[in-house]
């Protein structure tokens, strides 16, 4: 019985170790005219695997677009583009992504997102060399610089995996 609870408390051990770290995070945004999207980026880093939704009436689009046609608000050249009331765009790939609405005049009546999505990247450091770390990701939104705010970076989880599960075996064989 002792050995099959360490057990467990190592199963458990692993997945906060693993599993919950490499959770990807859901940002909603409440689509619509009037709205200060540079609010979003206050301590929300942006990661690869996150997904934005957009909530938002009928009259609105979400559409992927380019730096040049973000900045312009030129329409009509969308990557993608979505009119369904719920937009849910997963972020696949590191570095910016421009969000517009395609309706005349909402884009320049401030209804731009931009994003900077931060990428996972190996660091060194000894051991199995496993370590890994979320780059900053600021973001621009609606035009205005936002604070750049970096993702918690899990230190060595591996070797903290092994010390933890050693413990948790001492103590099971100390109270058998």
């Amino acid at each position: 019985m002792t050995n099959s609870s360490a057990l467990v408390g190592c199963l458990a051990i692993f997945f906060f170790t693993y599993v919950a770290p490499a959770s990807s995070a859901t940002h909603s945004v409440e689509w619509s005219l009037g709205n200060d999207y540079s609010s979003l980026a206050t301590g929300k880093p942006y990661a690869v695997g996150d997904t934005i939704v957009f909530n938002y009436g009928a009259g609105h689009t979400v559409d992927e677009v380019s730096e040049s046609d973000y900045k312009s608000c030129t329409l009509g050249n969308s990557i993608s583009s979505d009119s369904s009331g719920t937009t849910s765009i997963a972020l696949k790939t590191s570095g910016s992504h421009y969000f517009i609405c395609a309706i005349p005049g909402h884009c320049t009546g401030g209804m731009k997102l931009s994003v900077n999505v931060g990428a996972v990247v190996s660091s060194g450091g000894g051991g199995d060399g496993a370590t890994a770390k979320t780059t900053p990701s600021p973001t621009l939104e609606g035009g205005k610089a936002a604070p750049t705010a970096s993702a918690p970076a899990v230190m060595k989880p591996f070797e903290a995996l092994v010390v933890t599960c050693v413990v948790a075996l001492l103590y099971a064989l100390a109270l058998s």
